[in-house]
């Protein structure tokens, strides 16, 4: 079977100088440093079909970064082998070039000065673009992302928000059949959120590409992508379905009360493990055979307006898994 992307035991370690504090140390590091090996990224292998919208997703420091520009032919990996649409990365051929797409939330490539629709112009002209299909593809974008009045703005002019999206026509205007998304909605308020993710949902729907993400916001991921590949450490430790994990990790309940009057919390710890919003408002966590039953008792004991049981948050799930990940691996020291 052929794949859009193709990791195997791809390797990238850096090589960094270390110094101790002090006058002599400093000296040393200039004449004879120390050096140590970082295991950015340490062996891992996955693989994704044309048209996947991927979250990928791990704590700073993780590898997910770097595990992006080995794909994009940003870094050449230590070792390992990478394909993406046939060709290998780093070997930066133009076919290659044109047929993805790199949007990073801390960085620009939109040029400062000038207006997005000059930028725009630049690519066209980059990538060979037809009019037919420059037009097309601006008529999409404008009308998904809602950025017609503000194209002829110098870039640094706009907000965050309004300057994100036309990143993503800059770096989408050439239709890439495989895009890298490094954390695009960082900084952005609710409404430009929601916008910039109905926009990956519709691009990915409408063009077939095949999407990584990165993103530390998990509202982003449980709303995009249906698989999850979690790297921590440089390591994958886990690669699924998103509901799978859900499943496998969600043992518990959360149930929210709120009350007509207030409530002292000894009289509810007999319950279950409680934690108190405020005088009026309590929450509890406990195992699913249990919600319902402890449910009906408070609702009968107490003065109840308000009743909320609820998963456990994603987002709770996937710390959990980094602090577990965390735990065995400095326990193997």
């Amino acid at each position: 079977m052929s794949y859009t992307v193709s990791v195997s035991h791809l390797q990238k370690h850096f090589t960094v100088n270390t110094k101790s504090p002090g006058l002599a140390a400093s000296l040393k590091a200039i004449i004879n440093p120390d050096k140590k090996i970082v295991k950015a990224v340490d062996d891992i292998s996955f693989s994704l079909n044309q048209g996947e919208l991927v979250g990928f997703i791990g704590p700073n420091g993780a590898g997910k970064t770097t595990t992006l520009k080995c794909l994009s032919g940003l870094l050449y990996p230590s070792s390992g082998e990478v394909k993406v649409l046939g060709h290998t990365p780093f070997s930066r051929e133009y076919q290659f070039l044109r047929q993805i797409g790199f949007v990073m939330g801390q960085k620009n490539q939109l040029w400062w000065d000038i207006p997005p629709q000059e930028t725009f112009l630049l690519h066209k002209a980059i990538y060979e673009i037809s009019d037919a299909d420059y037009k097309k593809c601006l008529d999409f974008f404008f009308e998904t992302l809602d950025i017609s009045d503000v194209v002829s703005t110098p870039t640094k002019k706009l907000s965050l928000g309004q300057r994100m999206k036309c990143e993503f026509v800059a770096a989408l205007l050439h239709s890439p059949k495989v895009i890298f998304l490094d954390e695009p909605t960082i900084g952005l308020d609710v409404v430009a959120t929601q916008k910039i993710r109905k926009f990956i949902k519709e691009y990915n729907q409408q063009f077939k590409s095949t999407i990584i993400l990165t993103s530390h916001n998990m509202a982003d991921v449980e709303q995009l992508c249906q698989r999850l590949i979690i790297i921590d450490n440089g390591q994958i430790y886990y690669d699924g379905a998103l509901d799978n994990l859900a499943g496998q990790y969600r043992q518990t309940k959360q149930l929210k009360f709120t009350f007509d009057q207030a409530v002292k919390i000894s009289d509810l710890k007999k319950y279950a493990d409680v934690h108190k919003i405020d005088s009026y408002k309590y929450s509890f966590s406990l195992p699913k055979s249990q919600a319902l039953q402890v449910a009906a008792k408070i609702l009968s004991d107490f003065p109840v307006v308000d009743l909320n049981i609820s998963d456990t948050p994603i987002e709770e799930i996937i710390s959990q898994i980094y602090i577990s990940n965390n735990d065995h691996r400095l326990g193997n020291k």
